[in-house]
């Protein structure tokens, strides 16, 4: 798959609250993808896991989401708008850092968070890079929260 067209319109339909439709559409996306298809199957990933129920199937999609993203280069997004690889990162890292720690695994929550909060310098200064930074401070309070047993 090399156009964005459909994945921007799953995505746009997993947005909007069709929830069911939505991730129809983005599994649709993700099995027209090829194992090559770096960006788009970490854009995918990146939506799919927001899309399940079980935690453990939404970790496993945000840990796919997090080694696609090793391969992303720049110009890859930019047919998205998104002009930066690593812009990408502080928000795949909040999302695995989250279910993580909702799965009670505080060692790796911790290096996830570690890894957005180095990288929040890639975020712009807009509101999606608000919402992040806002995002990271939230899970930082929740793992600092977490008694050790």
């Amino acid at each position: 798959m090399r156009d964005w067209t459909s994945i921007t319109n799953a995505i746009a339909l997993a947005l909007s609250g069709e929830r069911q439709r939505g991730r129809e559409a983005l599994l649709a996306c993700w099995e027209a993808t090829a194992q090559g298809d770096h960006a788009q199957r970490c854009v995918l990933a990146h939506y799919l896991a927001d899309q399940r129920s079980a935690l453990d199937e939404e970790v496993a999609w945000d840990e796919v989401a997090m080694s696609e993203h090793a391969y992303v280069v720049d110009e890859d997004l930019v047919p998205i708008g998104v002009t930066s690889a690593a812009a990408l990162a502080p928000s795949l890292h909040l999302n695995l850092g989250d279910g993580y720690l909702r799965q009670g695994r505080l060692d790796d929550a911790r290096a996830q968070l570690d890894a957005g909060m180095q990288a929040q310098s890639t975020l712009s200064i807009d509101g999606y890079g608000a919402h992040i930074r806002s995002g990271l401070e939230r899970l930082r309070q929740r793992v600092e929260e977490v008694q050790l047993p």
